[in-house]
């Protein structure tokens, strides 16, 4: 799968989806899109799109893109805090639904 990683993630994390294609906003020239545009871009090229950004599930209406949404929870957002998320995103995401936003990590 083709998976983008929103810029407030460290770039690092890549390295953690192994089997997949993944990108870093700011390496693909994005970081300074705005979150529905950004949305609207990876949408068209992408399968999956991960962030800590809680906000973007209230401001954007996402059930019109065809892209996964990973909403990654942790009281913070450091590399070390959010890589034992990933292999929950991992698990479910051969199966997430395209438009819909799955919450991984604190409840």
């Amino acid at each position: 799968m083709k998976i983008l990683l929103d810029e407030c993630l460290d770039r690092r994390l890549a390295r953690d989806f192994l089997g997949h294609e993944v990108d870093h906003v700011r390496a693909i020239g994005w970081a300074s899109l705005d979150d529905g545009e950004l949305i609207r871009r990876a949408a068209a090229r992408y399968d999956a799109f991960i962030t800590v950004d809680r906000g973007i599930a209230f401001q954007q209406d996402l059930t019109r893109f065809r892209l996964a949404i990973f909403i990654l929870r942790s009281r913070r957002i450091t590399r070390a805090a959010l890589a034992p998320l990933i292999p929950e995103v991992l698990n479910v995401l051969p199966n997430a639904a395209r438009g819909t936003v799955t919450w991984i990590g604190l409840r």
